[in-house]
């Protein structure tokens, strides 16, 4: 399978004229077009109210005035597409805002991106002071003057970048990375598509571990895994595949934390299923259904999460951190609400069977915390140190 790792730097980055131009793709195939059948829908539902010519004349007209919305916003669409690729404008990249929406559309429909709008399409790698960095010696060396021989990777969740690590930042007044620098580990934050499968983003970041192994300015001895949410099941997947492939760099791993990452599924996410197919049973409704449908694969994935054929790596320590917006785990809120989308058996990899699919596994409870909580939590940093000491 090929990996999209390092691929963005051969070709220019996208600017607010690209998301501009997909917003008004967006607009006509989803808002304009749902709009139209909807309205279609219901005038057929009350068409024997009316009589067959009436209906007829105001489905004629009604869908002459939709097409030619829908025109408008295509060229529309099409002529910022074009000036984009000129490269005029500021690129999404080079501000905070920009980079969240590309993070955010990137995990909705991430994958449809990789096929029609590459340029928006982000790719995995590592990230510093807002910029990829090329996983070469130099670029390492450049990005990492004082890396030491412990690396600790951070890898978000769903529709979010690497700045999500300074979530509460002001209010805790430091960060994991932050703490785990003290301590003499080099945190090296990564940056993903999450609109891509679970599998496809494990290849690529097993592809990418190993050059940032072998390029590494000094020796690595030691490696530790971080991820939050769907961070934690793409780390997983990229383990299952460097163990099968016997890459080196997962022998370093001694700890892998993930942080309300939804092993067993999300009920948020199978909730749209649900909705998707429930609303399309009904043509007033279908519109609705195909808004739905658009998530991407990454979305799709989060259904079951990552079953017992993702093993664990055999050596590594696994920690496994849940929270409940609630004060115990082991309430109705916590079994079923968790932390706001993830429940607790889901962030243990407990089903209800009994089943665990990491026996031995240290389990943290962090209460009264919803799931971004755990981006930046007291209680967590506390483990983590002690964890990685």
């Amino acid at each position: 399978m090929a990996t999209r790792t390092g691929a963005r730097r051969d070709r220019p980055g996208a600017t607010y004229l690209d998301a501009l131009s997909l917003l008004g793709e967006v607009a006509e195939e989803l808002v304009v077009n749902g709009v139209r059948d909807t309205h279609h829908a219901w005038a057929d539902r009350f068409a024997p109210l009316t009589g067959p010519g009436v209906g007829t004349a105001h489905r004629g007209i009604s869908g002459g005035v939709y097409a030619a919305v829908g025109a408008a916003f295509r060229v529309t669409s099409a002529g910022l597409a074009r000036a984009a690729e000129t490269g005029v404008g500021p690129r999404l990249d080079d501000d905070p805002r920009g980079r969240f929406l590309t993070a955010a559309v990137n995990g909705l429909i991430g994958d449809r991106l990789v096929r029609t709008r590459p340029r928006l399409a982000l790719d995995l790698a590592v990230r510093a002071g807002g910029r990829d960095v090329a996983p070469t010696r130099s670029g390492l060396a450049a990005a990492y003057p004082t890396a030491t021989g412990r690396v600790v990777v951070l890898l978000h969740g769903l529709c979010e970048d690497e700045s999500c690590w300074q979530h509460g930042r002001e209010r805790v007044e430091t960060t994991y990375p932050e703490q785990l620098a003290a301590d003499g580990w080099t945190p090296v934050l990564l940056r993903a598509n999450t609109g891509l499968g679970l599998r496809e983003n494990g290849v690529a970041l097993t592809a990418l571990l190993q050059r940032l192994v072998d390029s590494w300015p000094v020796p690595v001895t030691r490696i530790a895994l971080i991820g939050h949410s769907m961070g934690g099941l793409v780390l997983r997947a990229a383990g299952a595949v460097a163990s099968d492939a016997g890459a080196p760099w997962s022998d370093l791993v001694t700890d892998v934390v993930t942080l309300g990452t939804p092993h067993l599924g999300a009920p948020a996410a199978r909730g749209a299923g649900h909705g998707s197919r429930g609303l399309g049973r009904l043509p007033e409704t279908a519109a609705f259904g195909r808004v739905l449908d658009w998530r991407s694969i990454g979305v799709h994935d989060l259904v079951d999460g990552l079953a017992e054929d993702v093993a664990p790596l055999p050596h590594a320590r696994y920690r496994l951190v849940a929270a409940t917006v609630a004060g115990r785990p082991c309430g109705p809120l916590g079994q079923v609400l968790g932390d706001g989308l993830v429940p607790v058996p889901s962030a243990y990899g407990r089903d209800r069977r009994g089943r665990e699919l990491f026996p031995g596994a240290t389990v943290l409870h962090v209460g009264r915390t919803g799931h971004f909580g755990l981006l930046n939590h007291p209680e967590v940093a506390v483990a983590l140190r002690g964890w990685l000491a």
